[in-house]
């Protein structure tokens, strides 16, 4: 019987990886307009321990990557972007936020790759319009050129060491070009699980056997459940949960994000007025005090009012709990019991610093 193809697999992009994933037996889903590895065989929670406790690799793929290059380069990111490139230098990577000019409402996150003086690489969310951020900042779209890829986790660069060895030794946030099968790639140490780690980018026409060499090496395939889980413990943001219009860095906790020593960047001013205005809302974790994993959208509940919604939730393996991220007003102190109803039930849980772990 023939395969029923779904509207959103049709209108979906296809990972330069996908046949590696299928040839491993990774479950497909549709995020971000992307087909990617939800899991594979072993399961989520065994991807999860790799990270955790050895080494997980993860196809990122659908992340843009937006190359600007020339004399004008580092003004042009310094004026739209929250961060402030002067506190690094080429070589580095940093993360940054472009805001919405009218409220300072976080349109995306994303790294910035310094590669050399008058050349960079910044890598948006998948989900955004990639069409919109290179009109702002004059960028070419390189996504359909090159596979990303992440190895992350405790034993990463034993792993690397067999296989990319200048690689193994870079530092967090630092970037370097590297030679692969007579072929150029660059990695940044970087990633989205809380763990040590790489993120790498090659040429599409080799990316397959990278993917093979590493897993062949010691590393374990790991999928978008096992990504969202780790980020969650880890207490990250996500585009689309925590990140939704009227949130500004400084409800996340991201105050370093922001180069106020910069005269001039995007979303300034609306920015200084929230800081001036604030709603008295903070990002904050909530351990559940059993395993029924909370979900997105589950109304949080203290002294009998609905004070907020579960923005991410999930059950924790580290915890062995359900924990969720949400906002909450800022007269609820650390250490406050409120309740998830989930799904009618209710969960009592605590309101924990973040991260988890």
């Amino acid at each position: 019987m023939k395969k029923r193809v779904s509207k959103s697999e049709k209108d979906s992009s296809s990972s330069p990886l996908e046949t590696v994933h299928k040839a491993l037996g990774a479950k497909m889903t549709t995020f971000g307009g992307w087909n990617m590895p939800l899991s594979y065989p072993k399961g989520t929670l065994s991807e999860h321990q790799a990270c955790r406790n050895n080494t997980a690799l993860f196809d990122i793929s659908h992340l843009g990557t937006l190359e600007i290059m020339g004399n004008e380069a580092l003004e042009i990111l310094q004026k739209t972007l929250s961060n402030d490139l002067e506190r690094i230098a080429p070589g580095k990577a940093q993360y940054t936020h472009l805001l919405d000019e009218k409220d300072a409402s976080v349109v995306d996150d994303m790294i910035i790759w310094w590669l050399n003086d008058k050349h960079f690489w910044v890598l948006p969310n998948a989900s955004n319009n990639r069409s919109a951020m290179t009109a702002l900042m004059g960028c070419k779209d390189l996504r359909a050129e090159r596979a990303l890829m992440a190895i992350q986790g405790p034993a990463c660069r034993q792993v690397l060491k067999k296989v990319i060895p200048e690689v193994a030794d870079l530092k967090r946030f630092e970037v370097c070009k590297f030679l692969w099968k007579k072929t150029d790639g660059i990695a940044a140490g970087t990633g989205y699980t809380g763990e040590d780690g790489v993120e790498i980018a090659v040429p599409t026409q080799i990316a397959c056997e990278l993917w093979t060499s590493l897993i062949d090496a010691g590393s374990e395939p790991a999928g978008l459940g096992a990504r969202d889980i780790l980020r969650l413990e880890a207490g990250l943001p996500l585009h689309g949960q925590e990140f939704t219009p009227g949130i500004t860095p400084l409800d996340v906790n991201m105050k370093w994000v922001i180069g106020w020593e910069k005269p001039v960047f995007r979303g300034r001013d609306a920015l200084k007025n929230a800081q001036n205005d604030r709603s008295q809302i903070v990002l904050r974790g909530l351990v559940l005090q059993g395993r029924r994993p909370p979900r997105t959208g589950q109304t949080i509940i203290f002294e009998g009012e609905v004070v907020s919604k579960v923005t991410s939730g999930n059950f924790s393996p580290e915890l062995g709990k359900g924990i969720a991220m949400t906002f909450l007003p800022t007269s609820i102190p650390l250490g406050s019991q409120l309740t998830v109803n989930q799904r009618g039930k209710p969960a009592e849980s605590t309101v924990v610093q973040l991260p988890f772990i």
